[in-house]
């Protein structure tokens, strides 16, 4: 399997920041290279794709319980639990251009992260901060999981409305509902594999 693409920092994650208002949020659309605002409350913690508990025969089906498969292909993350069954989830994924493949590990977890935009990033969008405090406004959400040594992160969103959607420049993202119930289940060392598959 290709080892994961350690890409320069203009390959960091996608994002999308809430605008003040209760009933309005604004994102940067990595596809178009402009902001977008979305109307409805997209605050909240529900992926529009339901978590459910499956069958799994795919790809890495034998590796051990507890194993993370992404597949990028069908815009779901599979979370081992032995026995032939996973708890599937709806993610979102790089949009083209920006996606990958590969193994590694979760070599930490954080829960309501700080996010600091790399300085490409910060280039291309200049009124980005240098760094968000982690809260219910930063992009990477309630919780992220970072993959080795790499910019990549399985991270929470403030945008459920994106999952399912190719959005991100590399990093895979749950719903903030999701990325908890992940995050309780993972441990730090576990195996993650990347793959672009058909189910």
């Amino acid at each position: 399997m290709r080892k994961i693409i350690t890409l320069a920092a203009s390959l960091a994650i996608g994002f999308a920041v809430a605008v003040t208002g209760a009933q309005a949020s604004k994102y940067y659309d990595m596809e178009s290279q402009s902001w977008k605002e979305v109307s409805g409350n997209t605050r909240g913690g529900r992926s529009p794709i339901k978590r459910a508990t499956v069958s799994y025969d795919g790809p890495h089906s034998k590796a051990p319980k507890g194993t993370i498969i992404v597949n990028t292909k069908e815009r779901r993350l599979y979370y081992l639990l032995g026995e032939g069954k996973a708890v599937k989830y709806g993610i979102g994924v790089g949009r083209p251009g920006f996606q990958w493949t590969g193994t590694n590990r979760v070599s930490r977890k954080a829960e309501w992260p700080g996010w600091t935009p790399p300085p490409a990033m910060r280039k291309r969008v200049p009124n980005l901060p240098a760094h968000m405090e982690g809260g219910p406004k930063n992009p990477l959400g309630a919780r992220a999981m970072y993959i080795g040594s790499t910019i990549y992160r399985i991270h929470g969103s403030n945008e459920p409305w994106s999952i399912g959607q190719a959005v991100s420049s590399g990093c895979i993202r749950l719903a903030n509902e999701d990325v908890i119930d992940l995050y309780e289940r993972v441990q730090v060392g576990a195996r993650v594999h990347v793959i672009q598959a058909n189910k």
